[in-house]
């Protein structure tokens, strides 16, 4: 039987990251606070006035883009926010997850219900209701740009609340239509009034969403490979002086002093650390010994990125914008989606370089010469390759992934006969987090996994509870390697051990100032 969800009530401008991530998530069902509705009865009713007063304003009353001179007569506005949302549905590609889907319903209700948009409440009760019965529009993964809003694939989404496009129900393998998935939650097709159609079409949340999905997952990848470092700095017994305090409170960098602590932490009583303590081992290769310089770095990174996006979700960036207090609609740039893009950028890098240190020490691990372990950590080797060849496979993820880091942010393409002439890419430098993560968590599980193999080399002795427990874990998917067996299996097992999303609570509760979803 499933546990009723708990409410979350959204108030625009005020929903946390922590929010957000349960939102991805599916773990809530969602309700916008009262105190919203005020401003956005507000707004319509300004619009309304606007068009009233026959007034000129761009969006409401005239074409869109390089049409915006063209008025358009009362009597057809309704015809020209239908057409503006049936003209743009042109994605193409995948669909959406589900989590990126639920995340771009709640972001555009709560962008809405800000009250700069002129909508009418209706249409934001609208998208929450969506959200709660799960039925979550097909949104095409291709076709924006980044600026101007992600118009395309929330044309797609816009789709569904004029009774068009498809929808899933979530756990059901066939869609139904939009005006099936409104009539199944008591509502109608709607006809749109006035800007209505432009603001569900204009902003930024598709590219937003799909930037926090990345943040979330690389959230989990980054304490694995945290916890993976700590494993193989106990396989090959490094030392743990370079994780001592005082040099990253030398320093000062944030991220750094908050890794080497976690490192620390998860270190502390192993027997293994103690048995090898007046070894005279003094520098281990740089991908053990600057786990915090470049961790805390990735995390410095993904701190900012968190910030920006929890900014971003709760943002107006439609076009124009309501003012109620003076009754004014203002055109501006909103809608341009450079500090998504931005953010989107350097999670990428973070991304990468989470799997190319992992990659590394992986590397290191089946260097005899460098670890002091069996070659390839495999007891019979010549007739066993052990994993010489998963490391093969972590390099050429490590690799691809480097070429996926290129800043999407830095490349700009004309739109709309020149008019909208620079655009972010923020939706493809957001969308292709999402494989750069796979391949990262496949390197990470891979190293997690070589060092569990390396770790067994030293037994009885054992690591520190923290340690033992992880590796326990390991050991309850993927075997001891005694004789090459098909590893296909065990590096799928390992890329699910490094995507858990139950790491930011190991995380949170190593180095509290870290978590990046509070």
């Amino acid at each position: 039987m499933n546990r009723e969800k708990e409410i979350l009530e959204l108030t625009p401008g005020s929903v946390s990251l922590s929010d957000l991530r349960r939102i991805y998530l599916g773990q809530v069902e969602l309700r916008l606070a009262p105190e919203a509705r005020g401003a956005l009865r507000a707004s319509q009713a300004a619009v309304q006035k606007i068009v009233d007063e026959d007034r000129v304003v761009y969006g409401i009353n005239t074409g869109f883009g390089k049409l915006a001179t063209t008025k358009i007569p009362p009597a057809r506005l309704a015809d020209l926010q239908r057409n503006l949302v049936l003209s743009h549905s042109v994605g193409t590609g995948p669909l959406l997850s589900d989590g990126v889907v639920r995340l771009v319903l709640a972001t555009k209700a709560v962008s809405l219900a800000r009250g700069h948009s002129g909508v009418r409440p209706e249409l934001v009760d609208a998208l929450l209701a969506l959200f709660n019965s799960n039925l979550l529009p097909h949104i095409p993964a291709k076709g924006s740009v980044g600026a101007s809003g992600d118009l395309a694939p929330l044309a797609h989404l816009s789709c569904v609340l004029i009774g068009l496009g498809s929808v899933t129900v979530e756990g059901e393998v066939d869609s139904i239509t939009g005006a099936e998935a409104l009539g199944s939650i008591d509502l109608s097709p709607f006809t749109l009034g006035p800007k209505e159609g432009l603001a569900l079409l204009n902003g930024t949340q598709v590219s937003t969403s799909l930037a926090l999905a990345g943040l979330f997952e690389t959230e989990a990848v980054f304490a694995a490979g945290v916890l993976a470092g700590a494993l193989s700095l106990e396989a090959i017994k490094g030392s743990v002086t370079p994780f001592d305090r005082r040099i990253h409170d030398a320093r000062g960098q944030v991220g750094q002093i908050a890794v080497a602590g976690a490192v620390r932490a998860l270190l502390e009583g192993s027997e293994i650390v103690l048995s090898h303590a007046d070894c005279g081992r003094v520098q281990d290769p740089y991908s053990i010994r600057c786990v915090p310089q470049v961790m805390g770095a990735c995390l410095d990174n993904l701190t900012h990125a968190a910030r920006v996006l929890t900014i971003e979700a709760n943002a107006a960036s439609d076009n124009p914008l309501v003012f109620t207090d003076t009754g004014e609609a203002i055109s501006g740039g909103n809608f341009h989606a450079e500090p998504v893009a931005f953010a989107a950028d350097i999670i990428a890098l973070a991304i990468a370089e989470i799997g190319s240190i992992s990659e590394r020490r992986l590397a290191l691990l089946l260097d005899s010469n460098l670890s002091a372990l069996p070659p390839f950590l495999v007891r019979d080797g010549g007739v066993n390759s052990g994993f010489m060849i998963a490391q093969v496979t972590a390099a050429a993820l490590a690799s691809e992934n480097k070429s996926h880091a290129h800043p999407a942010s830095v490349d700009s393409l004309p739109t709309s006969a020149n008019q909208e002439d620079h655009v972010s890419m923020a939706t493809f430098a957001a969308r292709r987090l999402a494989d750069m993560v796979e391949n990262t968590a496949v390197v990470v599980g891979i190293e997690a996994m070589a060092a569990a193999q390396g770790m067994e080399f030293h037994r009885p002795l054992k690591s520190s509870s923290l340690i033992e427990a992880e590796f326990a874990d390991i050991r309850t998917r993927v075997a001891f390697l005694e004789d090459d067996r098909y590893m296909a299996t065990d590096i799928e097992a390992m890329r699910r051990w490094a995507m858990r999303m139950d790491w930011s609570e190991t995380l949170s509760r190593l180095l509290p100032s870290a978590r990046l979803s509070s």
